[in-house]
């Protein structure tokens, strides 16, 4: 062959390695751009599988804290305990474990304070159990009462005394309405003046007409006392459930009721009109500025069996539900020749024989 075509055929060749190499390179460095090295490969593998891993634990971290574990089965209460209502933690203490409930009563007194924010335990009845622990008996007293303490006043009327019960024990609307007219088509007489004021331990549950019974059944108890004294004075029990109403209402304090109850009997045995603003108070009912308002002018007016400036004598029935020292002023009143009287700015009782002497003790002591 000559070397002229042998010359050709070796640049050929060159040529065609040289195009090889050139495809080789551009190959390897496409290839390092879409897969990596194996190296590279493993160090990134190394510090994604850590990241992903503390993900997950902090998850499951973040899970634990915010589930709350469920509180264990509290045993049945059978037994009723009764906190007073001036209990301290460690009178409720010391009560538990007298009736052996508790072991210890200076470790309990401590967990109730630490447990309790406020310090102490709402007055009221709960039902425990011997079988309940420490942190079980707190855990129910921190729970609301199946009865409650409700204390009823001196002197209120029936709708009062319903309002009162209402916000306690959680009466609807209807269930208030019923229990200021329970009883009143078939006993008169239980109308008002019956509902003895005094400290009631009421479970929360019960019906308004179980409640009203056990208000009549504390008067029935507290009045049946004095029913062989009235009797004896050929005092009617209605007449001096009357007359107590309105001492109860017309009285400063407990301590001027028997001389309250000495002028309205004067008044009475002279066939006078009481003429107290209480009965009319009653009447009127509240128009928005409370049950017993002061009375007007136009009050004096009203035509009304309970308008005790007009009427002589006393109204049908009770305006008020009296206490004790208003029952027992009206057995034994101050004896007194005073027909008048009035309630000083002074907060004491003036009274006067004269209508004079009256209008001087008003000047004097209301102007």
């Amino acid at each position: 062959m000559p070397n002229k075509n042998r010359t050709k055929i070796f640049a050929i060749i060159v040529i065609i390695l040289v195009i090889i190499a050139f495809i080789y390179y551009f190959f390897m460095i496409s290839k390092e751009a879409v897969f990596p090295s194996s190296i590279t490969q493993s160090q990134e593998v190394t510090e994604i599988v850590p990241t992903y891993m503390e993900e997950l634990m902090k998850e499951k971290q973040k899970d634990e804290t915010i589930s709350i574990p469920e509180p264990e089965p509290l045993p049945v209460g059978v037994d009723r305990f009764i906190v007073s209502l001036n209990a301290t933690n460690e009178i409720i203490s010391a009560n538990l474990l007298e009736l052996n409930y508790i072991k210890d009563a200076d470790s309990f007194t401590k967990l109730l304070t630490k447990s309790n924010k406020e310090g102490l335990i709402n007055p009221g009845a709960y039902k425990i159990s011997h079988d309940m622990t420490d942190s079980q008996l707190i855990r129910v007293m921190q729970g609301p009462a199946y009865m409650k303490w409700i204390k009823i006043p001196e002197g209120l009327r029936k709708e009062e005394i319903a309002e009162l019960l209402a916000k306690s024990l959680g009466w609807s609307a209807k269930q208030k309405e019923n229990w200021i007219k329970i009883d009143k088509a078939t006993k008169p007489e239980y109308q008002e003046g019956v509902y003895f004021p005094e400290t009631y331990l009421i479970p929360v549950d019960e019906e308004p007409s179980a409640v009203a019974k056990r208000l009549i059944a504390k008067f029935n108890e507290k009045f049946s006392i004095y029913l062989p004294q009235f009797t004896a004075k050929n005092i009617k029990w209605t007449t001096a459930l009357t007359l107590a109403s309105i001492v109860q209402r017309e009285a400063s304090n407990n301590a001027d009721t028997p001389l309250i109850s000495g002028i309205l009997w004067n008044r009475l045995n002279q066939d006078m009109q009481l003429g107290v603003d209480a009965t009319l108070q009653y009447i009127r009912g509240d128009k928005g500025q409370g049950w017993w308002a002061p009375i007007t002018v136009a009050d004096k007016k009203t035509a009304s069996l309970y308008n005790t400036y007009i009427n002589k004598g006393l109204p049908p029935h009770p305006i008020s539900n009296p206490g004790v020292s208003a029952i027992e002023a009206v057995l034994n009143p101050t004896k007194t020749d005073c027909l008048y009287y009035l309630h000083g700015k002074d907060r004491i009782t003036h009274c006067a024989v004269t209508y004079e002497e009256h209008k001087i003790n008003i000047e004097k002591y209301l102007k």
